[in-house]
């Protein structure tokens, strides 16, 4: 097992306390947004053999594994998190894999420059992502069913939102979701903005169902992605909960902290609550306009203890261990990588002793055993 040591990414809207608090290290003062566990090139955890990168790059299929590596090429595909939301995040939506590539490929072929403001597709993968609440967490995920969403808009009583309740009303799901987005999107600027100070007003002073997009309009204030949140499931996690978040189901983190695991990848189409670039055709292209629940997922005990958190995709398998202080020992050994991450208590993997925040990446096929009193999340792959 390798020890991990971590980068801490600084985004603006990371909270300044959680991350800190979970280490048991003093806030700088700084926002803490998102601790990072794996071997993606723009901040590869680091262990005593070097950066995971280069240590996967010498030797993929002793670190990966034959199975990994024939199925996901010579590179670990997921990415484990610790992700803390001190303020909203984007409003956005990923591709899914066809679109990644065929998106990925034009703007190659375009000459786009990988790090242009502009540019949508940093590679040509998927994103689909898991998040598990280690506090309550709050977030949007998926469509609202057109009805639902009229109902809340009409009850702000602003004139200027009446034409989008109309549309809701009018149309079938996927063309009423459709048209409202689009109109939203393509707003003139200032009288959007006029629309979002009225309708956060409102918002504020009607409470309840409503009070999330007034703190929204208060961080991103005349942002369009105000109304364009509206029409979106708010959901709130209790810890261990999570949320599956496949390709072209809009959502955003609004606040809490949790444990998020993603395929490798940096494909992301931002709705609003921004300031970046907002590829609105684009955009339209990759949504689904289908209204769902947002599937709050629970893990699934197994007889060994592990409670795995299913998901319909193989780039990731995240699954937790709730350890008791004098239990068995838990042999988590695989044939597949691992990253290894304590949130709680204090865990022995191997000859490594974890405190929260602390994580070892096992090698495929390495032994990996675990024991002590709290708990650890296991990341891997199905292969």
């Amino acid at each position: 097992m390798d020890r991990l040591d971590n980068t801490i990414r600084p985004y603006a809207w990371g909270s300044t306390t959680a991350i800190p608090r979970l280490l048991g290290a003093e806030p700088t003062g700084e926002p803490q947004a998102e601790m990072w566990m794996g071997a993606h090139p723009g901040a590869p955890s680091r262990t005593i053999r070097g950066p995971l990168t280069e240590v996967i790059d010498k030797a993929p299929e002793k670190e990966l594994g034959p199975a990994a590596v024939a199925k996901f090429g010579p590179r670990l595909p997921f990415l484990l998190k610790l992700l803390a939301a001190g303020a909203p995040l984007s409003l956005q939506v990923h591709p899914d894999l066809a679109q990644a590539k065929e998106g990925y490929e034009d703007e190659e072929r375009r000459g786009v420059p990988i790090d242009a403001p502009h540019r949508n597709y940093k590679d040509a993968n998927h994103k689909p992502e898991l998040i598990c609440a280690l506090t309550e967490f709050d977030g949007l995920c998926g469509f609202r069913t057109p009805a639902e969403a009229a109902d809340l808009l009409a009850a702000l009583d602003v004139d200027s939102l009446k034409p989008y309740v109309d549309l809701l009303h009018a149309h079938p799901e996927e063309a009423a979701l459709r048209e409202v987005l689009t109109a939203v999107l393509s707003a003139d600027r200032e009288q959007m903005a006029a629309t979002v100070t009225e309708t956060a007003a409102a918002c504020a002073r009607l409470g309840g169902a409503h009070a999330p997009y007034a703190d929204l309009a208060h961080h991103y204030p005349g942002d369009p992605g105000v109304i364009a949140a509206m029409l979106l499931n708010h959901v709130r996690l209790q810890p261990g909960e999570a949320l599956f978040l496949g390709a072209g189901v809009p959502h955003a983190y609004l606040n809490g902290l949790g444990v998020e695991i993603m395929a490798n990848s940096d494909n992301v189409l931002r709705c609003g609550l921004t300031p970046k670039h907002v590829d609105v055709p684009e955009l339209l292209r990759i949504v689904r306009f289908e209204a769902s629940d947002p599937g709050v997922l629970r893990p699934e005990a197994s007889p060994d203890g592990e409670e795995v958190y299913e998901t319909p995709i193989d780039e990731f398998r995240l699954s937790r261990y709730a350890l008791v202080a004098g239990a068995p020992v838990h042999d988590l050994t695989l044939g597949t990588p691992q990253i290894l991450l304590c949130t709680a208590g204090s865990v022995q993997a191997g000859e490594h002793a974890l405190g929260p925040g602390r994580s070892v990446f096992v090698p495929a096929g390495e032994k990996a055993e675990v024991s002590g009193d709290g708990t650890v999340f296991r990341a891997t792959v199905i292969a």
